[in-house]
This record gives structure tokens, sequence and C-alpha cells, in this order.
């Protein structure tokens, strides 16, 4: 539990900004500019540090960004890896899921698959309290919804 004096340290939040950027191509343009620019922040500093925490993905990987704005325009940014379903489409090889999923099979993927993508998750500030079976089992679920098929060897 936070001390009276920790929570009285807090700054206020003005505004708590999600975005997905290809990883290293921050640019003070649409959609970055006019997201940050409302809030008054650098967006220079912002486009300098996204870029800079995000030279470990290869270029062009879309990449979830959470900033908290604060009242005096300085701002917290949190990065989190590429979503399930864009590992699960780079695995398989697929543009898209199945239109009709549980009838027609998009593509399939082996249990190291699953497991590779569920180490790459744990890493996520949101999933790092979960087992790696959790994970894996909700990588699995939204595998087959997007009608790719798992099993432990691939047909």
């Amino acid at each position: 539990m936070a001390s009276l004096k920790e929570i009285l340290k807090r700054q206020p939040v003005a505004a708590t900004i999600r975005l997905t950027i290809p990883a290293g191509a921050a640019r003070p343009g649409p959609p970055v500019g006019p997201a940050i620019g409302q809030y008054k922040l650098n967006i220079m500093a912002f486009c300098k540090d996204f870029n800079a925490r995000t030279q470990k993905y290869k270029p062009d990987t879309p990449v979830a960004a959470t900033v908290k704005v604060f009242k005096d325009h300085t701002f917290e940014l949190t990065i989190r890896s590429p979503s399930v379903t864009w590992y699960l489409k780079q695995a398989a090889g697929i543009t898209s899921g199945s239109r009709m999923p549980g009838h027609v099979v998009a593509s399939s993927l082996t249990l190291k698959h699953i497991y590779e993508i569920a180490k790459v998750k744990h890493s996520d500030p949101y999933c790092q309290y979960m087992s790696l079976e959790a994970i894996s089992k909700s990588i699995i679920g939204t595998a087959n919804s997007m009608g790719i098929k798992v099993g432990k060897e691939l047909d």
C-alpha cells in the first residue's frame, strides 16, 4: 500500500494515450504528431525516446505504446511487444486469418511456435505475473479463433 507521502508526490495525469506505431518509425507527422501535440508535449523528445526503445524490433513491426501525459507537460512511455495476432500471422506466413474459423483452416502451427510467442509475451508488463502455460493457452485460443490449427507436428 502506498504511503501518504508517495500519494502526494504523484503528479496528476492529464490523459492516457494508446498508440500502435511501427518500431523505429515514430515521426512528428500523423498519427503520432496530432495525438501527442494536442497535449503540448515535446513531439521530438517522444519520437527519439520511442525510436530508441524499439531498436530491438525489426523495422515496421507494430508496437503498442501507452503514454501517460501529466499536467506539467511531461510524459511516461510504456512499450509493449507486438500483438499475439501479429506474431501468429508471422509464424504461419499468412496475411489474415480464416473467414470461417472452425470450418476453414488458414494455416497450422506447432506447440513450439506457441511456446516461443508465449516467452516473448511473458516480458510484457501485463503478462509478467502469468505463467507460460496460461499465456500459451490464451495464444492457442487466439489461434483457433483465427482459423490456425495448432498441433504437435506440422501436417
